[in-house]
This record gives structure tokens, C-alpha cells and sequence, in this order.
């Protein structure tokens, strides 16, 4: 007897907003901790790369290229370092601080994918805005899976947009409700920013965890005896 086990995952607001809030606050003073290092780490750096006092234009053009070249590569080694993190915690384990050099090698690809993203996005947002909207919710999770599949340029944007397939509405619904956390994090004396912005990282990342599981479909099908 042939028998369907399962169809694609659909997931519901409620369950990944639980589920991401329970795992967050498991690790919040960690999770927090990383971002509010990152900020100071970032602001140090602007302030060395500065120019001196009587540098002249030269000088400052030279700290400007410094200032920027060394923001790019910190970003990108925290951007891919906090996912890892945030997926080691959604996973019930300690985030750990060696993520970011295990992750540093893919700084590139990442560089490259983020920049493709972000054209993308604006030859969709220059058709009327919502097709730039609808590619920005189809192609989102390239980041995750350059840092779970170890994805390249162009595989992590198809990756992405072939998970997605058929998810639009309710990524939209989730992206609405991570927009409302911030918001009310940033109001909440700005301290709750803090908690906001770990909650939506994990909720992203959950919910690229159950768009990626894998499933069974009509094409492969359980025989039971």
C-alpha cells in the first residue's frame, strides 16, 4: 500500500515567535552581549581610523577608505558569525565565539551575494515597489545558507528562492511581525533593542529551518507492506 507522509511544511506566526522566544531568552545575556560588543568594536574602529590632526585631505580620504574597508569586513565577519550563533542556540547549545573565524573564509561569497541581493531588490523595487518586496521575502535566507549549506553566490539565492516557492504570504506576515518587535524594542527605551534584534535574528532563522527540512512529496512516496 502507497502511502503520502507528508507535504511541504507550513508554518504559523504563533509557533515561530514561540519557539524563537523561548530560545532566545535561553541565551539572551549572550546573544545581547555579541551585539553590544560588536557596536563597541565598531565605534573603536571608526575612531582609530579617523584621521589625525593636520593630516590634511589626503590623510582623511586615506582614514574614510580605512574606516570603511575595515567596517565591510568586521559586518560581514558578524553577520555570518551571529547567524551561526543564532542557529547553534536554536539548536539548545551555548553560542560560541569561534563561529566567527570558522565563518570568516566566507566573507567573500557572502560580500558578493549580499551585493547581487541588493540589486536584485532594486530592479524590484523600481517595478511599482512590490516586486521588490516579493524578491526580498523569495531570496532573504541566502545568509543561512551560506552559513548552514556552506552555499556559494549564486546557489544560496537559488536555494533560497526554491524553499520559498509558494511561501510568500506567510514570510510577509512573519517579516510584518519582526518589524513590529523592532519597533517596540527601539520604544522601549531603546534597551529592549537589544532583545528585539536576537528575537528576530532567531526568528528568521527558524523559519528558514522549517522552509529547508526536508520533506517528503508526491514524487517520493513510502511503500508499506
Amino acid at each position: 500500500m502507497k502511502t503520502l507522509l507528508a507535504m511541504k511544511p507550513i508554518f504559523k506566526i504563533s509557533e515561530v515567535f514561540k519557539t524563537s522566544w523561548k530560545q532566545t531568552r535561553s541565551q539572551i545575556w549572550v546573544l545581547a552581549g555579541l551585539i553590544i560588543g560588536y557596536m563597541i568594536i565598531s565605534f573603536t574602529l571608526s575612531i582609530f581610523s579617523a584621521p589625525a590632526p593636520g593630516q590634511g585631505l589626503a590623510g582623511f580620504t586615506i582614514g574614510v577608505i580605512l574606516m570603511n574597508v575595515l567596517s565591510i569586513i568586521l559586518g560581514c565577519i558578524f553577520s555570518l558569525g551571529y547567524i551561526k550563533n543564532i542557529f547553534q542556540a536554536l539548536d539548545g547549545d551555548e553560542p560560541q565565539f569561534s563561529a566567527y573565524g570558522q565563518q570568516a573564509r566566507k566573507i567573500l561569497t557572502y560580500f558578493l551575494s549580499s551585493i547581487l541581493y541588493a540589486l536584485i531588490i532594486c530592479v524590484g523595487l523600481g517595478l511599482l515597489i512590490i516586486p521588490g518586496i516579493y524578491l526580498a521575502l523569495r531570496l532573504q535566507f541566502f545568509t543561512a545558507i551560506i552559513v548552514e549549506e556552506d552555499g556559494g553566490i549564486l546557489e544560496s539565492l537559488r536555494r533560497s528562492w526554491e524553499i520559498t516557492k509558494g511561501q510568500a504570504m506567510p514570510l510577509f506576515l512573519v517579516f510584518l511581525t519582526m518589524v513590529g518587535i523592532s519597533i517596540v524594542g527601539f520604544l522601549l527605551f531603546i534597551v529592549g533593542i537589544f532583545v528585539a534584534i536576537p528575537l528576530t535574528y532567531m526568528m528568521y532563522a527558524y523559519t528558514y529551518r522549517k522552509l529547508s527540512a526536508p520533506v517528503i512529496s508526491e514524487e517520493n512516496i513510502a511503500t508499506v507492506e
